[in-house]
């Protein structure tokens, strides 16, 4: 059982780096969002790109009153890896210490 208990450990830390890239790269797009960047700049579209797909489906879900102005879609995915780091690595790392 210590191969299973290995692979998850090595799962979860994959998880944990790529949560927090993500979390970076939110944050990025979110400050560069106040200064009106260039649309045809190569790391402004890789950023649109790369966190597009995890912010567009907060802001179709988000009701109409909620949208007052400001885009609070990072904030909710913000909670969300929060919670996702909190919760899904913790367990996976419990799971393969108690698998040992």
């Amino acid at each position: 059982m210590f191969v299973l208990s290995n692979f998850l450990i090595a799962l979860a830390r994959i998880l944990d780096v790529g949560f927090s890239i993500l979390y970076w790269l939110i944050l990025i797009r979110a400050l560069i969002s106040w200064v009106s960047p260039d649309p045809h700049n190569f790391i402004v579209q890789f950023l649109y790109k790369a966190t597009e797909p995890i912010l567009y489906p907060i802001r179709k879900i988000l009701p109409l009153n909620l949208k007052f102005g400001i885009d609070i879609s990072p904030i909710i995915a913000f909670l969300a890896i929060m919670f996702l780091k909190s919760f899904l690595i913790r367990s996976l790392i419990d799971l393969a210490v108690r698998l040992r």
